[in-house]
């Protein structure tokens, strides 16, 4: 159960010492992990770059900044820098004549259809509550949370 692990499988170029204590060999282990996990996302961002510089448009745009937006959520980009990288591509793609906004347009109208049939319910039952509101109100002290 305890295996020790190789100076080649935990540091990939350095001459170091293997650590032997279970811990130093788990957070060992975690570091490798994470490192590839890390360089992975580090990749797509690049592909996706490359993909938009060869090939400016909205869907490419929208690709690299979705990568860079899951690289500040996990915490590999500070958020500041993602903005700037983001804005420097919209930049480009705005010098390049990308038109934003032309692939979401068809679901849009379905959603409209929906709409007024749920609007015509809460505006029949607001003008009734509005009234009883600011009676009940003044009396009520706030509720604490728990």
């Amino acid at each position: 159960m305890n295996t020790l692990l190789t100076a080649a499988s935990i540091y990939k170029d350095k001459e170091t010492i293997v650590p032997i204590i279970k811990s130093a060999i788990k957070r060992a282990k975690q570091t490798i992990k994470r490192n590839e996990r890390n360089v992975g996302i580090k990749r797509d961002i690049k592909d996706a770059l490359k993909a938009f510089t060869a090939n400016p448009s909205a869907a490419t745009l929208s690709k690299v900044q979705s990568e860079i937006d899951t690289a500040v959520k996990k915490n590999l980009l500070n958020k500041n820098t993602a903005s700037r990288r983001k804005a420097n591509l919209a930049k480009a793609a705005k010098a390049a004549g990308v038109k934003f906004g032309t692939t979401t347009k068809k679901a849009a109208p379905a959603k409209v259809a929906a709409k007024p049939a749920a609007a015509k319910k809460p505006a029949a039952k607001a003008a009734p509550a509005a009234k009883k509101a600011p009676a009940k109100t003044a009396a009520k002290k706030p509720t604490a949370k728990k």
